[in-house]
């Protein structure tokens, strides 16, 4: 049901049934890359971001602002380094709220060839 994103639930003494004359998988009918965020942000590698973030249980810093360029992204993190500072940070994608971008973002829509630009040509 989800491309394998999260595991679907099994329930105890639930039997899993074919749909008759359906594809054998979501696989022949979605595409591999999907509009998941962390696919938008590695399509956007190397850009500048920064990444609001809340950490629910935090006393200290509850909500915090992540500035830096995008490293990497994976399903459960976003890592992004500061050349300021030299720091790298670790975040992960439960406590991330948004990404602003200073400039275009890159966009390949799930069900097309073609990648997009978000923003309209300024002039």
């Amino acid at each position: 049901m989800n491309g394998n994103y999260y595991p679907n639930p099994t329930f105890p003494g639930a039997v899993n049934q074919e749909i008759p004359n359906g594809p054998s998988s979501l696989n022949e009918t979605m595409p591999m890359e999907q509009s998941y965020i962390e696919n938008i942000l590695r399509l956007n590698k190397g850009k500048k971001v920064k990444a609001y973030v809340t950490f629910p249980d935090a006393t200290e810093w509850k909500n915090k602002i992540f500035e830096g360029i995008i490293e990497q992204a994976g399903r459960d993190h976003l890592i992004i380094s500061n050349p300021q500072t030299g720091e790298w940070y670790l975040i992960l994608m439960i406590y991330l709220n948004y990404v602003t971008f200073d400039e275009r973002i890159n966009y390949a829509y799930p069900y097309a060839e073609k990648q997009y630009n978000t923003i309209p040509n300024q002039q």
